[in-house]
């Protein structure tokens, strides 16, 4: 094995705790799912089976639905701060349980142990954290009408609200929904997906060791097609909270129409990274990498396109490459591994793919495109860190591969590059680099997105909403936006001393 990929002391264990949620959990209750089906749990490290879990299908969907709708009333009805209190109390154990909760996201994602100790891990609490102190601080409002009318306008719980959660930042992904849910009083159905349910599951059951009310949260591991689609159409769900392809939400959309239920969309991204000629050099190199090989590319807001000023393009790529094919590919659970494996064998297939659409249409590799070098990674689902060169409208440039992929291109001015930045049908996250501050508040108010990071990438607080525009979806995650999101509002009228002309009169 290459030193690099060394284990310093002998491969970690892979073993699971025996003790691992594995069951679906409804009103309060570990159980096997109705036609009694499992699904494997696959490690991308190696492709051996992980665990098996509880398949869940449509019949599971209805009594999970039927579960929360009985915790619904005396959940929406305890003090907000109460509900604040156990969100906070999760969030305590949650830290308490991090590391074992750190490991179990590296087993089932592929993601490195230091990214999740490190990025996951701390945002998890932290969002819990924020949203139970949200949880008696969203308030309604005082309408100025009429004299002699009082109005004002309450923010109430909706109801019970299906989550789909993707599978490349399940833990994080959890708290991002279950806290704003939660803190605004509904009770949740949640489908974590097939690929990497573990966490969800763990988070689930401290969240009864919380105190969390039975029923309150369900969560149902279980295909899209089968699971996924209940939730979506389900009649009795007044809302869905979906992250993940755009080609899926439309789906979800589409099944949703039956009882026209509310809906928040966090959906695909291409996002363009620019680098203009003023620009810190070595802050635009680290700060590109981290916005594209983080999580193996498996980011919706991933900086998958680079584009560069003609004038800096040489120099940045010279020390962008040597940086990309200087990253540590290794066991996910080693702590010196800096890139893991792509989270599923279908995936792997997916992104070897766009490789060979980019050659096809004339990009230049200028790195990776290939699998490990190391023989001893050959098992797993690993993707060297790919750059390549390619044009504005290529495939790779205007679809999202999801992986380390990243596409670079160059532009002669701060139009060209508005120009070819808001050139595709996503809007989610975009980047520039650049030390003129005229400059930077321009371009982020041209670039078609819903969120941009200036000097910086892939930044996220529980606080600042996160979505997109266009193909990316609608509705934000985070901050206040997420809290109307999970609320609906009413008006109430009070005639305090108003004199109303009779309007008919005998």
């Amino acid at each position: 094995m290459d030193a690099r990929h060394s284990q310093g002391g002998g491969a970690p264990s892979r073993a699971l705790p025996p003790d691992t949620p594995t069951r679906l959990l409804i009103g309060g209750e570990w159980t096997d799912g109705a036609a009694g089906a499992e699904i494997d749990v696959i490690d991308p490290y190696n492709g051996a089976v992980l665990t098996r879990i509880a398949e869940a299908r449509e019949e599971d969907v209805d009594r999970a639905v039927e579960a929360a709708k009985k915790a619904f009333p005396k959940w929406a009805a305890l003090a907000a701060h109460e509900r604040g209190r156990l969100l906070l109390k999760l969030a305590d154990r949650i830290e308490e349980e991090g590391e074992a909760l750190t490991r179990l996201e590296a087993l089932d994602t592929g993601h490195p142990i230091r990214d999740c100790r490190n990025l996951d891990l701390p945002r998890t609490v932290m969002s819990f954290r924020y949203f139970g102190g949200m949880a008696d601080k969203f308030e309604g409002s005082l309408v100025p009408v009429d004299a002699g009318f009082l109005n004002y306008v309450q923010r109430e719980p909706i109801g019970v609200v299906g989550q789909i959660v993707p599978w490349n930042f399940p833990l994080m992904f959890t708290a991002w929904k279950l806290g704003p849910a939660l803190a605004a009083g509904n009770t949740v159905v949640m489908k974590p997906s097939e690929l990497t349910p573990l966490t969800t599951l763990r988070v689930a059951e401290l969240a009864l060791e919380a105190g969390i009310p039975p029923g309150v949260i369900n969560v149902l591991p279980g295909y899209g097609a089968t699971a996924g689609a209940r939730v979506a159409s389900h009649p009795e769900i007044g809302k869905v909270a979906f992250t993940g392809s755009t080609a899926t939400g439309r789906k979800v959309v589409e099944a949703s129409a039956g009882n026209l239920k509310k809906l928040q969309l966090e959906l695909g991204g291409k996002g363009a990274n620019i680098v203009f000629e003023d620009a810190n050099i070595d802050a635009a190199v680290g700060g590109s990498a981290f916005a594209i090989f983080h999580n193996q590319g498996q980011a919706c807001i991933a900086g998958s396109r680079i584009m560069l000023h003609e004038a800096i393009a040489d120099e940045f790529l010279d020390k962008f490459l040597k940086l990309a094919k200087s990253i540590r590919l290794g066991d996910p659970l080693d702590p010196a591994t800096e890139m893991g494996p792509l989270t599923s064998k279908t995936h792997f297939d997916r992104v070897m793919s766009y490789i060979g659409v980019a050659k096809g249409e004339g990009a230049e590799v200028l790195a990776g495109g290939a699998g490990p070098e190391d023989d001893a990674l050959r098992d797993g689902y690993f993707v060297r860190p790919t750059v390549v060169r390619a044009k504005p409208t290529d495939r790779v440039c205007q679809e999202e591969v999801f992986g380390p992929f990243a596409a670079v291109m160059t532009f002669k001015d701060e139009a060209e590059a508005l120009s070819i930045a808001n050139a595709t049908r996503y809007g989610l996250g975009s980047g520039l680099w650049t030390r003129d501050l005229s400059r930077a508040h321009r371009v982020a108010k041209g670039l078609h997105a819903g969120m941009v990071w200036i000097n910086c990438y892939k930044r996220a607080h529980p606080g600042s909403p996160f979505g997109g525009v266009g193909e990316s979806g609608y509705g934000r995650e985070m901050g206040f936006d997420v809290m109307r999101e999970y609320t609906q509002a009413k008006s109430v009228w009070v005639n305090v001393d108003a004199q109303i002309p009779p309007f008919y009169q005998r």
